[in-house]
């Protein structure tokens, strides 16, 4: 399955800017408050409350009782409550079904914050140009400072060495940024895919143990917590070392095509992977993520319907030794 169409709206530059910010519009942002914030939502994801605080903002999944990834997310401290934001796409769904359990505590509250809004930066110079200082607590994934109009977020760097912020803008009114640094939406999102950090869509929700996206890689899975909604199936994983398959990056040098989130990956005609997110740049090469199998990753693949292209493996900026587990575990 592919989408000529979607790849004229979402183009990227090639290479991407070293420095540059974008506005997320895609993503919504929920507020959850009340005397039930925390505990609430420790029995729904994946990250330990205890340890979100204003200096650390990390990411957090929730999952199906199967352990299947449902939601992908960051967590923000903002006073006594919790901020989160969800794929445009994906947020009434997901919405709907954490209120569900919810109603469990009384005076606590889910709701849309329209007035919060995401940036997404590329480079420190940008960076600190909106914090006014140099960036010196800023340097584990997560770590976080409040600035007068917002929080400032550490995330996932690209392979390729780019730093990468989210500015998390609560305040009305622009932020502090140049308008001549400012990219595209897809320019963020082809970092992203650089940076090897999945988004889930409604053809990938519920089709991957937050693992297989290497959420645990990127800081999203603490799995010394306490338990919660699918904690069974993802910490059996984990500690019995049974993941098969998990994120990989790859590349193709031309394609008129864009293969879109859950189209099959084949070796020879073995389904052994899917495509998780996908963004083609203006020199009409493609870039993706795609969850594979670990005993078919150095094998020749290819997209569904699109033999005659072939996937080039590229880095991600983080390791991921559970591939040579399941390596040692298959011989």
């Amino acid at each position: 399955m592919t989408d000529t169409d979607a790849s004229v709206s979402a183009v990227a530059e090639y290479p991407l800017p070293d420095n540059g910010w974008a506005d997320l519009d895609n993503r919504v942002v929920v507020c959850v408050s009340g005397p039930g914030t925390d505990k609430f939502l420790q029995g729904q994801f994946s990250q330990n409350l205890d340890e979100v605080i204003p200096e650390y903002s990390p990411r957090a999944a929730a999952a199906t009782p199967k352990g299947r990834a449902y939601c992908l997310t960051r967590m923000v401290r903002s006073g006594d409550d919790i901020l989160m934001d969800f794929p445009a796409e994906l947020a009434d769904d997901i919405i709907s079904h954490l209120r569900k359990y919810l109603m469990l505590f009384r005076g606590t509250t889910m709701e849309v914050v329209q007035e919060t809004k995401i940036i997404g930066i590329l480079g420190d110079g940008l960076a600190e140009t909106l914090a006014g200082k140099p960036l010196d607590s800023l340097k584990e994934l997560g770590d976080a400072c409040t600035l007068p109009d917002g929080i400032l977020v550490k995330t996932q760097s690209t392979a390729e060495g780019t730093p990468r912020f989210e500015f998390w803008h609560t305040e009305e009114g622009e932020a502090a940024l140049p308008a001549s640094a400012r990219m595209s939406a897809a320019d963020w999102q082809a970092s992203e895919i650089a940076a090897g950090v999945a988004s889930l869509t409604t053809a990938t929700q519920e089709s991957f143990v937050p693992q297989m996206l290497n959420w645990q890689h990127v800081g999203g899975v603490h799995f010394k917590k306490g338990c919660y909604t699918g904690q069974e199936v993802i910490a059996r994983m984990h500690f019995l070392g049974q993941l098969k398959k998990s994120l990989f990056r790859f590349r193709i040098e031309q394609s008129e095509d864009l293969p879109t989130p859950g189209t099959a990956l084949f070796a020879g005609e073995r389904s052994v992977g899917e495509v998780v997110n996908a963004i083609k740049y203006r020199d009409g090469s493609v870039e993706l993520l795609a969850v594979v199998r670990h005993d078919a990753a150095e094998n020749a693949l290819h997209p569904e319907g699109l033999s005659q292209v072939t996937l080039e493996p590229m880095p991600l900026p983080y390791p991921v030794p559970e591939r040579e587990k399941s390596a040692q575990s298959d011989t």
